[in-house]
């Protein structure tokens, strides 16, 4: 599954601040699908949402 990233947070927020979440639901009322991911290598949380498939989805199915 390709997603995109919207942003990144740093883990090591404020107690009590969700702002990855925040800014996801943000996007989700304005219609964007975004949701939260965390990326555990470089401990942040990532907003990302859905790459759509446009190209495979455009092409004709091949011939045999």
């Amino acid at each position: 599954m390709c997603r995109t990233v919207l942003e990144k947070f740093p883990a090591g927020g404020p107690r009590g601040s969700w702002p990855a979440e925040e800014f996801a639901r943000a996007r989700r009322d304005e219609g964007t699908p975004a949701e939260v991911v965390m990326d555990l290598d470089s401990d942040v949380f990532l907003v990302v949402v859905p790459q759509q498939a446009t190209e495979s989805a455009s092409r004709p199915p091949s011939q045999p």
